[in-house]
């Protein structure tokens, strides 16, 4: 479930990759298999197959199920959907459904409206678009009508204030009218396959409209998050292990009809961070086709630099000079152009170096301003070991001494450096430094309560590992665990309801242990079992095999865990209890209320005794350990 959004590699029984919801540059997302979960250490996040589909997606808990549902064949049986439920939908449900309901209605257009066909289909087939391809990327039709979209849908009980959210729509000086009128329609669909926006396309020659319209911003579409085709491309990248970068919907549509799969656009929006970051998600390796014009060469330029930056390994495709790759693939057809793709790939090194050639073979200062951009795209790779092959291939390729060009990269990385540090400073003012510092202070602030629940969360950690393990006179860890915390009350309630949980199911003669609890918890339990079940580290069985340095299992010393833990938690329940009550004695003191009083101390030496008691075993001088 989860490889189908994220690249995952094999880590001994699990699996791990870059996490998809944090730009970092160190692997720290895992997958259990065994126990079914994930947990990703850069962001916190954890839970089950549902979870991640609901973090990475930000799907409610109903739309992940009939997601996973609809995906895997299993069928979801619910009451028909009338206005007033509709209308009670959540935005970001309602804007799903009312996109699905566009992205149909336009389909049936294209397929079955005398103007649908004329127009619309007819346009699609000159493209040389098949029924394969039209079904694959859902390509519709809306009629060169103002309001035809608008009235399907308040017939069908969406509301209008949906259809203005979702950009369907467009109210302006008291008109309202539909935004995608007279145009072929390109849905644009998220990583599971839901349609979030739509591209769409003038057919006419209207001077005074814009060739391609596309949706707003809104609850369900970030435009810089988004890249057309990654739905369709997905599994062929990842199968690859790369993937053509083109710029426009019909490039995309065009090498799917010439058998190649593995391609995406930027929807002629300037590439971001954000969609760079997404095609990391199943590929390292970026090749990007441009037009062979002045401005696809300029473009060319910006974008390379923007993917180096974001750590993928790229190479260039120049086509002729007026071809893209719609035109070009049609052109040559498509054993040719996969021929040409592969033949014409260069290295961005190569890339830079054919242009410096050109332009500035002859001229001394331009080939020197040359060779300094091309250091300064290598300084841009954040892995130091590709920054140190590109410039021995640099110096390799242009006769130039290695020791000559790693000066000027080290120019570069530590000006860059420099100028970070001087951004950080003029950020970090006095008074902000000082809230920051206050709020570390309040953070790590140990009070009794806290501490309390500390422990609360070592007890929860032991039972979801090792619920099952033998402790005193071959009891298990969950009756160990109840005898000793019959009479203490978890502060917790999110503690107290998975203590419960063992609890309940050890006196019913049934079991529960981290499987069950992804199963049939709460997101909040996932979540934590996620986070207390997953290790991040272990130890290699070479430390053990080949240098006879023997880490000891945790699970071969759970006896004595389970003791001092519960010695630990009864330890912090005392002195909590402690504070409560010296707290009380204030009170009474200051009501003068001496009988009271008197009770009080009195509670509070057996509890000190106790205390003290709890604290010689433990080792604990002072109240310090």
């Amino acid at each position: 479930m989860v490889s189908d959004f994220v690249s995952l590699k094999r880590s001994g029984q699990n699996y791990k990759a870059l996490s998809p919801f944090t730009n970092e540059k160190t692997p720290s997302f895992y997958v259990v298999p065994s126990k079914g979960i994930f947990k990703d250490f850069s962001s916190g996040k954890g839970g089950d197959g549902i979870t991640f589909v609901m973090e990475h997606e930000g799907m409610s808990y109903v739309e992940a199920l009939k997601y996973l549902a609809k995906k895997y064949g299993v069928e979801i049986k619910e009451d028909e959907r009338t206005p007033e439920d509709l209308a009670a939908q959540g935005e970001r449900d309602s804007l799903y459904i009312v996109m699905t309901f566009a992205k149909d209605y336009y389909k049936e257009l294209l397929h079955n409206h005398d103007e649908g066909r004329s127009i619309g289909l007819s346009y699609f087939r000159e493209r040389g678009f098949n029924d394969r391809i039209l079904e694959k990327f859902e390509l519709g039709y809306s009629l060169n009508e103002w309001h035809h979209l608008q009235q399907a849908a308040l017939t069908r009980g969406f509301s209008e204030n949906v259809l203005e959210k979702s950009g369907l729509i467009i109210k302006k000086d008291d008109k309202i009218y539909d935004r995608f009128r007279g145009r072929v329609i390109f849905p644009v669909h998220n990583l599971s396959g839901k349609v979030v926006a739509f591209g769409a396309r003038i057919l006419t020659k209207e001077k005074d409209q814009p060739k391609y319209i596309n949706s707003p911003e809104t609850e369900i579409y970030h435009k810089s998050n988004v890249l057309y085709g990654m739905y369709q491309a997905k599994n062929e990248i990842r199968k690859h292990d790369f993937c053509y970068l083109v710029e426009g919907y019909t490039d995309v549509i065009s090498l799917h009809l010439s058998g190649i799969e593995n391609v995406v656009a930027s929807s002629g929006t300037a590439l971001t961070e954000e969609q760079i970051r997404l095609m990391r998600r199943f590929t390292e390796n970026v090749t990007v086709l441009f037009d062979g014009d002045a401005a696809g060469i300029k473009a060319a330029l910006r974008g390379i630099d923007l993917v180096l930056k974001g750590g993928l390994n790229v190479r260039v495709v120049l086509l002729p000079d007026g071809e893209d790759p719609d035109s070009y693939s049609k052109k040559m057809g498509s054993t040719e152009f996969q021929e040409y793709l592969k033949t014409n790939s260069k290295d961005f090194i190569s890339f830079k170096i054919d242009l410096l050639s050109a332009g500035a073979s002859n001229n001394p200062i331009k080939r020197a301003e040359a060779i300094r951009e091309i250091v300064a795209s290598i300084a841009l790779i954040p892995d130091p070991i590709k920054r140190s092959v590109y410039i021995k291939e640099t110096g390799d390729l242009l006769k130039i001494q290695e020791s000559v060009l790693l000066t000027e990269l080290n120019k570069i990385l530590i000006a860059e450096k420099r100028k970070r540090d001087q951004e950080r400073m003029r950020e970090e003012v006095a008074e902000p430094l000082l809230d920051v510092i206050e709020e570390v202070a309040q953070a790590t602030k140990t009070d009794p309560q806290t501490m309390v629940q500390m422990q609360e969360r070592e007890v929860i950690r032991l039972l979801l590992n090792y619920s099952d393990s033998p402790v005193e006179d071959d009891v298990d860890l969950v009756s160990y665990f109840i005898n000793e915390f019959e009479e203490l009350d978890f502060f917790n309630p999110l503690y107290a309801s998975i203590f419960k949980m063992f609890r309940d199911a050890k006196l019913n003669g049934e079991l529960v242990d981290s499987k069950y609890l992804i199963d049939n918890g709460s997101e909040e339990v996932k979540r934590l079992v996620a986070e207390l079940t997953v290790k991040k580290y272990q130890a290699s069985k070479y430390w053990r095999e080949k240098y006879h340095i023997i880490f000891f299992d945790e699970n071969e010393k759970i006896n004595e865990n389970a003791h001092q833990n519960v010695l630990r938690r009864k330890y912090r329940y005392i002195q909590n209890l402690l504070e409560e009550n010296k707290a009380k004695i204030k009170e009474a003191e200051s009501s003068s209320n001496s009988i009271k009083v008197d009770e009080l101390i009195l509670v509070q030496h057996k509890l000190k005794q106790v205390d003290l008691e709890l604290a010689t075993e433990l080792g604990v001088i002072s109240g310090k350990y």
